[in-house]
């Protein structure tokens, strides 16, 4: 017996009608009539009676359809009460200084709406930082670009951004137009994360496939001293177009490099569900449902959703 059974016969008693209640319920007439059948067939009593100028309960029908309404107030409570209560809890969250730039605040405001209880914990860092601190417990959650985690790790791909040369405008040698490959940036001094930062590895790799020795004239891995020379023109850098979202459009200018395989993968990872607190399973939701949200409006720069 299902509870959809159950208030299809109550509508059906309320209107004295299988047509209407089909109409009012949203199914057609015939599985209606069908889910009634199978109602009366489990409780081998005939429930309605059928004549010409409608339908209406049999002794047995209005003896079950009491009990019917009684049950289906409880189920409905039952699901208010579910959907009325707080969850609440503490969750550790960490995000890369360029994914903080445009998730960071979006996420307080997502948590502040959804679970007003649930105390949320940011820790802006490096990503490799993150992962340790993953591994150590000391986060929940975090957003991380390498894929080479410890399989007791949940991961969901998240999406993926493509990378950008950024410049002051008065820096001579930066590109001129919008999009440029790795190849054109001969001579364009750069400021770039240390070595033993993702990104840098990644276009370590990038620009030897180019077959270019970029001209790294300083090393920074604070996003936002780094930007800071960047806005001086003291140099270019490349960074994903999420590192830009706190800088005044006025002040940088931004060529999308355009190389076949140049980008970042953004990870969703977490430690294992069931390791995972039910406040911490509903932040994965809402850090998904976020960076969705602000890829689909626009507020995410360079950011494409992966395809399932």
């Amino acid at each position: 017996m299902e509870l959809r059974q159950l208030r299809y016969f109550v509508k059906v008693c309320e209107l004295r009608s299988m047509g209407r209640a089909a109409i009012e319920l949203g199914v057609v007439t015939s599985a209606l009539s069908q889910q009634i059948s199978r109602l009366e067939g489990e409780l081998s009593t005939r429930l309605l009676q059928r004549s010409s100028t409608g339908v209406i309960p049999t002794d047995a029908g209005a003896a079950f359809l009491q009990q019917a309404q009684l049950t289906l107030r409880h189920a409905d409570e039952a699901v208010r009460a579910a959907q009325q209560a707080r969850l609440s809890g503490h969750v550790s969250v960490g995000l890369a200084p360029t994914t903080a730039s445009v998730l960071g605040l979006a996420l307080i405001q997502a948590m502040r709406e959804r679970y007003p209880d649930v105390r949320l914990h940011l820790v802006e860092s490096l990503s490799g930082n993150l992962a340790s601190m993953l591994q150590a417990r000391q986060l929940d959650l975090a957003v991380l670009f390498e894929t080479s985690t410890p399989r007791r790790w949940s991961i969901e791909p998240l999406l993926d951004e493509k990378l950008f040369v950024l410049a002051a405008a008065g820096l001579t040698q930066r590109p001129s137009r919008p999009y440029v490959q790795l190849s054109q940036l001969a001579g364009v001094p750069l400021i770039m994360p240390s070595t033993g930062h993702g990104l840098r590895a990644t276009l370590t790799t990038a620009f030897a496939r180019a077959g270019l020795v970029p001209d790294v004239v300083a090393e920074i891995d604070g996003l936002a001293l780094l930007m800071d020379a960047v806005r001086a023109g003291l140099g270019a850098t490349i960074q994903p177009g999420a590192a830009i979202a706190r800088q005044p459009s006025d002040e940088v200018f931004s060529s999308e490099i355009t190389d076949a395989h140049v980008g970042r993968r953004n990870l969703l990872v977490s430690l294992s569900d069931d390791e995972l607190s039910p406040a911490a399973l509903a932040t994965r939701v809402v850090m998904a449902n976020t960076a969705l949200t602000l890829v689909r409006e626009g507020r995410w720069a360079g950011a494409s959703l992966l395809k399932n």
